[in-house]
């Protein structure tokens, strides 16, 4: 088969890409090189196999249709492309739309003119059901929990996008969703929770389980936007590799849906319960910062992945505390890559 991934050197898009390399198909890999760390990423994916590397932003709406059609039959495009920070999108919020909402237009466009039908995937966010300020949530245990949402945030949750990030994404998430519904795109949305795992390079309003890992392994200083003892549940980035494509492979049933992709219940954690953790495996106090809660951060963020098991027949196989130990040791082992951290 032939695999088209957007932002294919980024985080998720090269382990996505090393994935498919490693069955045999073809990859082609979109990106735009912007991102801190995809220039590495893209390197090291040269040493996996053998692929096509288009160097194009996917603002370049003729770029994109010239690209697809030059491609010729594409089985699955992954689009996961974007602008990854709320904090970048508070800062410039015209950047984080053209990127995000248009750029995701574009590709959707691209596909549509370009008379190529792939199954199109979307990698979409949990910020589009907003900061969840009507949901009751209490303290126990030194961490923030909901009250009465024990399995998680379901689908059939209001959409309520709060920060530009959220605004772009929630935008894009649901032309998504539309263009299977009036143009017949076999299309799927994927709102992912925390996601983590190698060829991670976090930086701090990005990624903070990557963030505080490498920091905690190189020395550097670490600051908590609010009190510390927000929880998201986090998922490895492999598990998050085989939920992609078992939408690829569901897609007759699953066209046109979106669907929560995130650790679940079991796999929920605070960010002072990973610290924590990496001053156990450092020996040392990481003593973080603390600075103003950043806009639209939710106090507790938990999927629920129901839908994701009853439709795709997946859930995570990787445990946070397992997740945790591999990513600790992959910087570790990898330290010359954070040289200009």
């Amino acid at each position: 088969m032939k695999v088209f991934i957007t932002g294919g050197a980024g985080f998720i898009g090269c382990n996505l890409a090393k994935f498919y390399l490693d069955r045999g198909d073809a990859v082609i890999v979109l990106d735009n090189l912007s991102r801190k760390g995809a220039k590495k990423n893209l390197e090291w994916l040269q040493t996996q196999g053998d692929f096509d590397f288009v160097k194009r932003d996917i603002r370049d709406f003729s770029g994109l249709k010239d690209t697809f059609n030059k491609c010729g039959k594409i089985d699955v495009l992954y689009h996961l492309a974007a602008q990854v920070a709320v904090t970048t999108s508070v800062a410039d919020p015209r950047e984080d739309f053209e990127i995000n909402a248009l750029g995701t237009f574009n590709v959707l466009e691209a596909v549509r003119e370009s008379g190529v039908r792939p199954v199109v995937i979307y990698s979409s966010t949990n910020k589009v059901y907003g900061e969840m300020t009507d949901v009751g949530v209490e303290e126990i245990s030194g961490r923030y929990q909901y009250r009465g949402l024990p399995a998680g945030v379901p689908e059939t949750r209001s959409l309520d996008f709060h920060s530009p990030y959220g605004c772009s994404k929630g935008c894009a998430d649901q032309y998504a969703v539309d263009y299977s519904r009036i143009y017949g795109l076999r299309t799927v949305c994927l709102r992912q929770s925390c996601i983590y795992g190698p060829r991670q390079f976090g930086v701090e309003d990005q990624g903070w389980v990557a963030w505080f890992t490498i920091a905690a392994a190189l020395g550097k200083p670490v600051t908590i936007y609010g009190d510390g003892k927000q929880v998201r549940d986090i998922l490895h980035v492999q598990d998050l590799v085989e939920a992609f494509h078992a939408a690829y492979e569901k897609i007759d049933s699953v066209s046109g849906m979106a669907i929560n992709i995130g650790g679940g219940p079991g796999n929920q954690m605070s960010l002072l319960e990973l610290v924590e953790i990496l001053e156990g495996k450092t020996g040392r106090k990481l003593d973080p910062a603390f600075d103003e809660w950043r806009p639209g951060d939710q106090k507790v963020y938990v999927s629920n992945i129901e839908k994701a098991r009853e439709h795709l027949g997946w859930e995570p196989r990787i445990s946070k505390d397992k997740g945790v130990d591999a990513l600790w040791d992959w910087v570790n082992s990898n330290r010359e890559l954070f040289k200009d951290f």
